[in-house]
């Protein structure tokens, strides 16, 4: 595929931002990637985005087209992979079929244009139309006046009740040896609920900027994502994977409150545990496709902050052994440890055992890969899936439940983890 490349510069960020949100809103296929700034190492662009579709790949063998694809194309790609597809790629059935969101499992697509903004400077990859009329289009978007919705009305899919049962449940699984530690999750919905997705994602990360945040839409279905989470970057034959587990509450009304709970969540045995042991997983998920001796633990325990709470990031890196595909790659790291724990296999039956609804694109990721066939996906956390058809709106929380968890306190920290989205929803 030819691209036409042109750059333009870029004056007032934040209003072409928004401008450009706007715009790819327009197309029925789009995705807008954006990183709010974060300053990191690891960040390759500030936000990218694309629109449109000339090809698309959807289905159990999505990992095998794309690799095909790369081999005689090396186009970008932009998509998706969902916990479901995870479950497949495991040889796993898995017995709930409810989807009222409309995520396809798998769903690449080679986008018509590709949008990088960075430094002032935006970048245009058409395939079909000007770049020169792209760019004036999105100058010229007009920015749709917010509509106030009234108060949503979320219901909890499980209850309070149930949901203390279930951990105590999965407590005896782990005494028992079945596994030891297990990610379970919970989904609030409301149903016939009329919105608009682009302003509910304004809204997100407006209280809520996070470094792998996502607008990403198929037809009638949206993703609204605030995810501070990556699940694995490629950049030439090195991959990383930053896996979270531990979270703590923000006071950012008092800095020396707020440093208090930071150097809670650094000294929290518990928090250390959990976070290692994902660690542990993600180190023998990478030693499958990594060239031994290269996977290492690049950062163990970092505490970072984020506008809504505290959260324990450890780095894991590990170089690609050389003929390998994304298909290789996918079927040995996904779904992600931090989302299933460990072993793996085991928990994601017990997942499917006690969790009543799929998760859907909850828990998968979402990302892009370049022409080079560098990629970066996050994990689809501290997100809305909404369906503009069905009017079916869905966000799920959760946490790792290791032999030292309270049952009280993982649900007050799934509280607190929807404590953004709640916001918004009124």
């Amino acid at each position: 595929m030819k691209r036409i490349r042109k750059c333009y510069p870029v004056e007032s960020l934040p209003l072409f931002k928004q401008q450009m949100l706007h715009w790819v809103n327009g197309f029925s296929t789009c995705s807008f990637l954006d990183n709010h700034h974060y300053i990191s190492a690891h960040s390759a662009v500030e936000c990218l985005a694309s629109v449109g579709a000339l090809q698309v790949f959807s289905g159990a063998d999505t990992p095998l087209l794309i690799d095909d694809f790369y081999g005689k194309n090396k186009d970008w790609l932009f998509g998706h992979f969902s916990y479901e597809f995870g479950k497949a790629n495991l040889s796993q059935k898995y017995t709930h079929q409810l989807n009222l969101i409309g995520f396809n499992n798998a769903c690449f697509v080679q986008p018509e244009t590709v949008l990088q903004l960075s430094n002032h400077i935006l970048t245009i990859d058409a395939a079909v139309q000007d770049p020169d009329l792209i760019f004036k289009a999105i100058r010229n978007c007009e920015i749709a006046q917010e509509i106030p919705h009234p108060p949503i009305a979320v219901q909890a899919r499980t209850n309070k009740t149930d949901y203390l049962f279930i951990i105590q449940q999965l407590l005896t699984h782990i005494l028992k040896g079945d596994c030891y530690e297990i990610n379970f999750c919970q989904e609030f919905f409301a149903e016939n609920i009329s919105l608009n997705p682009l302003f509910l994602y304004e809204a997100l990360t407006k209280i809520s900027p996070n470094p792998f945040a996502c607008y990403y839409k198929i037809n009638n279905a949206h993703l609204i994502c605030a995810s501070p989470e990556r699940y694995l970057q490629k950049i030439g034959n090195l991959l990383r994977s930053q896996p979270i587990k531990g979270t703590n509450k923000r006071n950012s009304a008092n800095a020396v409150a707020d440093n208090e709970l930071r150097n809670q969540l650094r000294n929290s045995t518990k928090d250390q545990i959990e976070n290692v042991m994902v660690v542990d997983l993600v180190r023998n998920d990478l030693s499958r496709v990594c060239k031994a001796g290269t996977v290492s633990v690049e950062e163990l325990f970092g505490i970072y902050r984020f506008p809504q709470v505290h959260q324990m990031i450890s780095s894991v890196i590990g170089e690609l052994k050389t003929n390998l595909g994304l298909n290789e790659i996918i079927a040995a790291s996904f779904p992600m440890g931090s989302m299933t724990g460990a072993p793996k296999k085991k928990v994601m039956e017990l997942i499917d055992c006690y969790e009543p609804v799929p998760r859907g694109l909850y828990s998968g990721t979402v990302g892009y890969i370049n022409p080079s066939m560098d990629f970066d996906f996050n994990v689809v956390i501290r997100s809305l899936l909404y369906n503009t058809n069905t009017q079916y709106l869905s966000y799920h929380v959760g946490s790792g439940i290791t032999f030292q968890s309270n049952p009280e306190e993982e649900y007050q920290e799934c509280l607190l983890k929807a404590k953004a989205m709640n916001a918004i929803l009124g």
